[in-house]
């Protein structure tokens, strides 16, 4: 099953599940946009399927749910291939970082497909308290930042941090960087 922005598909899934978790938690579209610092005119357009959000607004909103992403685009199937650039592909603002949600993974974790632009760069806000990313650079290189200290990997090098504080992407060659990402919740 493809999911898109284009076809509406993901869109939908999203605000359907959104509008969900968020009646379940009961939290208003007021609280929920206050509690995550996003308006209330982009819940509203997410829950109604009109919304494009983007990569930080996904995580922003599945943080203040305390639900992984995956979670919020339920994609569920007894079989599943995820082949590269035909799945669901979520953007950063400045469009140089895209994620692809590889699979639903009930919630202990995430799997991530990821293409880093060319000399560009990502910055990651803090993601809830107890979650853990591993990185693992498949092509080209990257650069992380967090905390202060550089951690520079190249191909098929990984790394594992403590997420919960703000972490940045950088790719500093002229060619696309690979990267899979599993993102681990350990929610204290």
């Amino acid at each position: 099953m493809k999911l898109s922005w284009e076809d509406g598909d993901a869109g939908k899934c999203i605000g359907a599940n959104l509008r969900q978790f968020r009646k379940n938690k009961g939290l208003s579209i007021e609280s929920l946009a206050k509690q995550i610092g996003v308006s209330k005119l982009t819940l509203i357009k997410i829950e109604s399927g009109d919304g494009n959000p983007t990569l930080s607004v996904i995580w922003k909103i599945a943080n203040g749910l305390n639900v992984p992403i995956t979670t919020l685009l339920s994609i569920e199937s007894d079989v599943s291939v995820a082949r590269k650039k035909e799945g669901l592909q979520l953007a950063s603002a400045n469009e140089a970082l895209v994620v692809e949600p590889l699979f639903h993974s009930h919630g202990s974790f995430e799997l991530y497909r990821g293409y880093l632009q060319p000399d560009s760069e990502y910055l990651s806000e803090a993601h809830q308290s107890g979650v853990i990313e591993y990185v693992t650079v498949m092509s080209g290189q990257l650069t992380i930042e967090i905390d202060g200290d550089t951690h520079h990997l190249e191909e098929h090098d990984s790394i594992r941090f403590i997420g919960n504080r703000p972490h940045k992407y950088i790719n500093p060659t002229a060619s696309l960087s690979i990267l899979h990402f599993v993102i681990s919740y350990h929610i204290l």
